[in-house]
């Protein structure tokens, strides 16, 4: 086969070498616009994963790019004049240059024709002359540029302005990120040794601080002198250097995210930075350069033929690229929104920091380092209150404060319907779902939302607190968690709004009923979806109404014993409808702006928090996000709707998103809505709960120790287990949470089995 690579970076290098192994009868030309040893960068990172990939794909590359490497176990962070160091990373560097003249000596050695300082030209003339054109021609793909018709790229510009420099200054073995602050704002840089002598050093800041210094307007000596004057207390007298002597001006660039909907067209393949970029913040740009180039080879000789083996290649890559690419997204927005984060202690910003990208876990930090979160995890309960020679436990087991209501830990059961109340009165059925989950060891256990009237109600199976059967049922409950266990409870407190008069959960979901449906009501007369009724528009007499049920409630579930209520505003239930501007279309004082969207929702919850004890806490669920564009609620509009909240008495904000809209379109995943909750915490000071598809023990740690929310609530887990609490902290190695007395037994053979499987895993 006759095959052109356009482009010699290690994407096309590769890719050349890895065929000439397969088979040493392609003729492959390799052609690059630049000289041999021109290159445009300083270090590249690798994971100990993409060189056992080298390795195995080709052996004596391996020997050679790894005699080269630096290697370095550390992760060291520069903040508020602390260094603070976390060990087992696994990271290894080498300086591009010389990877490129590695790469370079092994296609000689394989017979690869290298065509330097040639311009390269249009794919559509190498087509004609080649069986295969390789477009590894980088981030500014021709290629891709020529053929965007059938590649369909989608480019986005990032916001932060980065300079890719290095320096002579050595790190000390460890990937040093650094922090300063200036007259302008906050500069950072990322820095890593990949050489006996020399070290990238990527210089960084938010749009708004490149602007104030006018780094747009310098030449590149003067930029560096800038950055040299910012950072000149971790450079030890050594200066910023650059190679990107080919750019006139400025340096600075924002980075783009490339992914292209089909990396294929007839007999040309996209590889490397043409098909797709990874942000250099999780260093992943070679290796998806090398790991592409190597599947592509083997598919190319595996396949029956060019267009089978461009499909697998498209469709295997593809998911790996794509999960790097959440990673990296994940990273980057954490550093484009780092000023989330700056008031955050040393300790909860480092750790903030390296499990920005989700792939490092609470639990594999522990792997990695124990000493270092054992004494982040110390570091967490002191904070929380708990004395200094207790025992060290995981953030999940740290008490937490609201108003005088105490909580043994963090972890929350959350509100999930049962639709087995009677009339609205709670059965044994719900006595006996709450109280195992109390019985469970989380430290507070809602109720599915209650609802203030007989309309109100979602399904007729929905439980309510408006009539003196209610209130009783509710009080035996309460009297049995609090005399037989130390959590707390909490009543959610809601009306259903347009979303009522529907069947049970397990029948059609949000369907009418087949008969007997009752007037709905809701801030504008919009059905819920084409199969439900409008509901009447509520007046000014209707918002009064409601209002005073939901006081009533309020002063119900207090007579009943419960330690905490919420305020439902979520959802897309009555209170929802009114936030939402896709469900609120009035054109009186409670439509139109946030303020008055949001009027009718805070005289309502000031009604309730006048009426609910002052030393018992209060908090709001909402819904972050309506995952319709901009014409819905936004992340912008929620931090602005949970000030409003918090200014009006609230102590939490229960953080979920959706549900208030069919048109609604999610993107789901694990901890999927715990980004709103992180943001609203860390923008306005108010104390979050997190929610959404958090199931593990790892996931709630993680999201505590990171500052992302001050509790975490867990639904279908605690369907599946309602000791879903004692079985994680027994499955981490927990041995200080309280059991039940007559459970004592159980517990002791749960932590031996467990005990058992640790050290069996050790073995292994």
């Amino acid at each position: 086969m006759r095959i052109a690579c356009l482009g010699g970076g290690p994407a096309g290098l590769y890719f050349a070498i890895s065929m000439k192994l397969r088979d040493p009868s392609h003729d492959i030309v390799v052609i690059e616009r630049n000289r041999p040893d021109d290159t445009f960068g300083w270090g590249v990172v690798l994971s100990d994963e993409t060189l056992e990939n080298l390795a195995d794909n080709d052996p004596a590359s391996a020997r050679a790019i790894g005699a080269n490497f630096a290697y370095w176990d550390d992760i060291a962070l520069h903040f508020q004049g602390q260094r603070l160091v976390s060990t087992g990373h696994g990271f290894c560097g080498i300086g591009r240059m010389k990877l490129l003249e590695l790469l370079q000596d092994r296609a000689r050695e394989l017979g690869i024709e290298m065509r330097f300082e040639t311009e390269i030209e249009s794919a559509e003339d190498y087509r004609r002359d080649f069986d295969l054109v390789v477009a590894s021609d980088g981030l500014n793909s021709k290629t891709r540029t020529l053929y965007a018709d059938t590649f369909k790229p989608d480019i986005e510009q990032r916001l932060c302005q980065f300079v890719w420099l290095g320096t002579r200054q050595t790190f000390a073995d460890a990937f040093t990120f650094i922090f300063e602050q200036t007259e302008h704002g906050w500069v950072w840089a990322h820095a890593y040794q990949f050489d006996d002598d020399t070290a990238t050093f990527i210089v960084e800041c938010a749009q708004d601080t490149f602007d104030a210094f006018g780094f747009g307007q310098m030449s590149q000596e003067e930029s560096i002198a800038v950055c040299e004057a910012i950072f000149k207390d971790h450079l030890g007298g050594h200066s910023l250097m650059t190679n990107a002597n080919h750019i006139r001006g400025s340096a600075w660039l924002r980075f783009p995210r490339v992914l292209c909907e089909k990396w294929s067209h007839e007999n040309v393949v996209l590889l490397g930075d043409a098909a797709a970029t990874a942000h250099f913040s999780i260093g992943s740009g070679t290796k998806l350069a090398f790991e592409s180039a190597i599947a592509l080879a083997e598919y190319l000789h595996t396949e029956a033929d060019m267009t089978a083996a461009f499909a697998k290649y498209e469709d295997e890559r593809r998911l790996e690229v794509l999960r790097l690419q959440s990673a990296a997204r994940n990273s980057l927005e954490w550093f484009e929104h780092v000023d989330r984060y700056l008031h955050l202690d040393p300790v909860q910003f480092y750790y903030s920091m390296l499990t920005r990208s989700q792939r490092i876990s609470h639990e594999n930090l522990r792997l990695r380092d124990p000493d270092w979160l054992r004494s982040a995890e110390k570091w967490f309960q002191e904070k929380a209150g708990v004395g200094a020679n207790a025992p060290v436990r995981a953030p999940m087991f740290a008490p937490f404060r609201l108003r005088r209501m105490d909580l043994k830990n963090r972890v929350v059961v959350s509100p999930m319907a049962q639709y087995k109340a009677v009339d609205g009165c709670p059965t044994d059925w719900h006595f006996v779902h709450y109280a195992e989950r109390a019985k469970g060891g989380a430290g507070l256990v809602y109720t599915e939302m209650t609802c203030v009237s007989p309309e109100g109600r979602i399904t007729p199976g929905c439980p309510g607190l408006y009539a003196p059967d209610h209130e009783a049922a509710w009080r035996r409950l309460t009297e049995f968690v609090h005399a037989e266990t130390d959590a707390k409870i909490c009543c959610q407190i809601g009306h259903s709004g347009r979303k009522g008069s529907t069947q049970l959960g397990w029948e059609e979901m949000d369907a009418p009923l087949p008969d007997g449906n009752w007037e709905t009501v809701s801030a504008s007369p919009i059905p819920w979806s084409d199969r439900n009724p409008a509901p009447r528009e509520m007046s000014r007499a209707d918002m009064d109404m409601v209002r005073d049920q939901f006081v009533a409630a309020a002063e119900m579930a207090d007579r009943a014993g419960f330690d905490m209520i919420e305020l439902h505003a979520a959802h897309g239930y009555l209170v929802s409808s009114f936030i939402s501007p896709l469900s609120n279309r009035r054109s009186d004082a409670y439509g139109g702006s946030l303020e008055n969207r949001m009027r009718w929702p805070l005289e309502l919850f000031a009604a309730m928090r006048a009426a609910w004890p002052a030393d018992k806490p209060m908090s709001v669920r909402i819904s972050a996000h309506d995952w319709v564009g901009e014409e819905g609620v936004t992340p912008d509009e929620a931090v602005e709707i949970a000030r409003m909240f918090e200014q009006a008495g609230a102590d939490i904000i229960d953080v979920s998103a959706g549900q208030t809209s069919t048109d609604a379109r999610p993107v789901y995943g694990r901890m999927f809505q715990t980004p709103f909750s992180d943001r609203i915490r860390n923008e306005t000071g108010v104390a979050t709960m997190a929610v959404g598809n958090i199931y593990e023990a790892d996931h709630v740690n993680s999201i505590l120790m990171a500052g992302r929310a001050d509790l975490v609530c867990l639904a279908r887990p605690h369907l599946a287990d309602p000791y879903w609490t004692v079985h994680a902290g027994a499955a981490i190695g927990d041995r200080h949470e309280k059991w039940p007395d007559p459970y004592l037994a159980g517990r002791d053979q749960l932590w031996r089995l467990a005990d058992r499987e640790a050290d069996m895993a050790v073995r292994v």
